[in-house]
């Protein structure tokens, strides 16, 4: 990433995004190590009443630990164990919806998301679905969340997805994988305690906070780039560089990963990710491949787009001994192929953002296809 690149900044950005968008951000947020702590005093005042429950959505990972404990469960409020091992769905969504509704007569009192992207984006979901008539496909897009969802409280136990901070709620649709993109979609409240990350696997680690360094990349060299995004994203690619190419200490590693994940995901506020993540969208649609790999699946191969950021990409998987999978789409069909190519293709201002706004004559299927044999 070259000052030169970093400083042409793309007047047309606030064209391409509703110029003057009054977009929001999360409005409270506490952070440090044994914040978790502080939850129950953050919900007390946020409880209409006994018999309106807080609904906690949590990563099965932690069903049986020491979490069940410290969660500030009170009168009539449940807990709701969820596996990430698979991206959330539209499907999910509804039945977890249609559930709540029916175990409560009271509306309740807010949802709170405690795990990594999977269970912040399906907390966020269902927080809107309360309030909002029909199926969650029907709200996959920009902005067609018309009412405010109820109260939600996110809290990230990995770090790099940055959806603890996004205006998106990402889901895997009948048709499509998109987001539930909206202003009532951010969380009212964020608490971002560093000591859940050492519960992290070494390989789910540098995985997901490649997806951040991905993230500013795309961002960074983008044409929707402008000094919003430009700042947040700088901040969050140096503390990637630091986090994976750095000699620090692992506390201070996950402190500034958690950061970064913070600085990524403000930078696409006013701004975009790019090829990578448009290509691990259609991936991710016909293979169930997680977010986070299948971004590091596509960006190994696109060299021609972000070449610094693809060097530096390789320098990390070296220092951390990450080899990514192989023939990963070995197996696909042609229909599947051109599945992944169409639902890409489907994600315009992503093309746009990396590509420009005549993308369409410098990107084709067959070029995407030929990109997914090599994975």
């Amino acid at each position: 990433m070259t000052k030169e690149n970093n400083a042409q900044l793309n007047i047309k950005t606030l064209e391409h995004l509703n110029q003057h968008k009054n977009f929001p951000m999360v409005p409270r947020v506490v952070f440090g190590r044994g914040s978790f702590s502080s939850l129950g005093s953050i919900l007390l005042p946020k409880r209409r009443n006994s018999d309106a429950p807080f609904i906690f959505l949590v990563d099965a990972f932690f069903e049986g630990s020491d979490l069940e404990n410290r969660l500030p469960l009170l009168f009539n409020d449940q807990v709701i164990y969820v596996s990430a091992e698979e991206e959330p769905k539209t499907a999910q969504v509804d039945a977890l919806v249609q559930k709540l509704k029916s175990d409560y007569t009271e509306e309740p009192s807010g949802i709170v998301g405690i795990g990594g992207g999977t269970l912040l984006d399906l907390a966020k979901a269902v927080a809107l679905l309360m309030t909002n008539a029909g199926s969650s496909s029907l709200y996959q897009g920009w902005d067609l969340i018309q009412k405010q969802g109820l109260y939600h409280v996110g809290i990230p136990t990995i770090s790099g997805t940055g959806a603890e901070v996004s205006r998106t709620a990402v889901l895997m649709g009948p048709e499509k994988k998109l987001g539930l993109n909206s202003d009532y979609t951010t969380y009212d409240q964020v608490v971002l305690d560093p000591d859940f990350l050492a519960t992290v696997p070494k390989d789910q680690w540098f995985y997901t906070g490649m997806d951040c360094f991905i993230h500013c990349v795309e961002s960074l060299e983008g044409t929707y780039l402008n000094a919003f995004s430009q700042s947040y994203g700088e901040k969050a690619y140096d503390l990637c560089k630091e986090v994976f190419l750095g000699d620090i200490d692992q506390k201070e590693a996950e402190e500034k990963l958690m950061m970064a994940s913070w600085h990524g995901g403000m930078s696409i506020a006013y701004s975009q990710v790019g090829v990578a993540h448009a290509m691990s969208y259609g991936l991710s649609y016909v293979l169930g491949t997680k977010h986070g790999i299948g971004n590091c699946l596509v960006f190994q191969f696109l060299e021609e787009y972000y070449p610094e950021g693809v060097a530096l990409f390789n320098q990390m998987m070296q220092k951390h001994q990450i080899t990514l999978p192989k023939g990963v789409c070995a197996n696909c069909t042609a229909e599947q192929l051109d599945t992944m190519a169409t639902i890409s293709l489907s994600m315009a201002p992503l093309w746009e953002n990396a590509l420009g706004a005549d993308w369409t004559s410098k990107i084709s299927k067959e070029k995407l296809i030929a990109i997914y044999k090599k994975i």
